[in-house]
């Protein structure tokens, strides 16, 4: 018997650094790339056997320790499904989704593994298991995620997030199209947010409005998706990117493809994440979606993924 499941990538739609302050965050699913999960049975006494493809690695799940990230959210998965034994599985795990790049690569695998895990065991595997052994996983491994890869990774839908409080998936009105472009810059998220917290160190008074300002921005844009008001959504992309701007985590090169991205048609453009590199995010439409990705391609974008955000459903 073979059990495959797969899971999206993520994306930060908007907020980004004011979230650190208590203010609102949009993430969605990056559903053009994705994790998959293979589990097939194996001769009996072969036991369990975990292959990380991409990374060309094998190992058995009796020999792999604790600290290991894979055997960890299996080990959680098989507990889960009240499963004492190791069992004669193999494991193949893939993904295309780019590693450390904002797009939440590892709580893809493990959503996939979980998944595949869980309905190979003959058990459900709901959005709320997913998410929550996921979380678990992150939690172990990490020491305190904040909830929103694995949420909007195991909903496959928007996800508001505010800190210290529990992330809330919310309905799409209408469907819309992401060109997002990989600068091929390394995002230094680690700097930029210390950057920005020693700025706001400085000027508590001046970054707390700039935070609040953004705020406004993400419960605009939560209402724009809940509509489905597509120029609403660009417009206030545009806004978040001023507001990221004023915070010093931009970057000519970002700029530059957002510009490009603009200038080529679509609604609304901005940086996603730390910021200084990484990912721009635009917003397109079916006449513009192609000439968008041309110019950001033209501009020195490394790599363009298109992905539709309100149609996935779950696999």
């Amino acid at each position: 018997m073979m059990t495959t499941s797969t899971a999206s990538g993520k994306i930060i739609l908007f907020g980004e650094h004011a979230v650190v302050y208590g203010r609102p965050a949009i993430a969605v699913p990056v559903t053009q790339v994705r994790a998959t999960a293979t589990v097939t049975d194996a001769p009996a006494g072969s036991g369990c056997t975990l292959v990380a493809q991409d990374l060309g690695e094998a190992v058995r799940l009796a020999d792999a320790g604790a600290d290991h990230p894979l055997a960890l959210v299996l080990r959680l998965a098989l507990d889960a499904a009240g499963i004492a034994r190791e069992p004669d599985w193999r494991v193949v795990l893939t993904s295309d989704i780019p590693i450390a790049s904002g797009l939440g690569s590892g709580a893809a695998i493990s959503a996939a593994l979980v998944r595949a895990a869980l309905t190979h065991a003959g058990q459900p595997a709901p959005p709320e298991t997913v998410s929550r052994l996921v979380y678990r996983s992150e939690e172990l491994f990490h020491g305190t995620p904040s909830g929103i890869d694995n949420t909007v990774i195991a909903y496959e839908r928007p996800v508001w997030f505010v800190k210290g409080q529990p992330p809330e998936s919310f309905a799409v009105g209408q469907p819309f199209t992401l060109a997002i472009a990989d600068s091929g810059i390394p995002s230094p998220t680690k700097e930029s947010v210390g950057d920005v917290r020693r700025a706001w160190e400085a000027d508590p008074a001046g970054y707390e409005a700039i935070f609040s300002r953004i705020a406004d921005v993400v419960h605009g844009a939560r209402r724009a998706i809940r509509d489905g008001n597509l120029a609403a959504i660009g417009a206030l992309m545009n806004v978040n990117q001023q507001r990221l701007e004023a915070l010093g985590v931009s970057s000519a090169e970002l700029e530059k493809l957002i510009e490009a991205a603009r200038g080529a048609g679509a609604l609304g453009a901005k940086l996603s994440g730390g910021g200084r590199g990484g990912n721009v995010i635009a917003l397109v439409d079916e006449q513009n979606a192609a000439a968008v990705q041309a110019a950001l391609l033209a501009a020195g974008a490394k790599r363009v993924i298109l992905t539709q955000v309100g149609t996935a459903a779950i696999r």
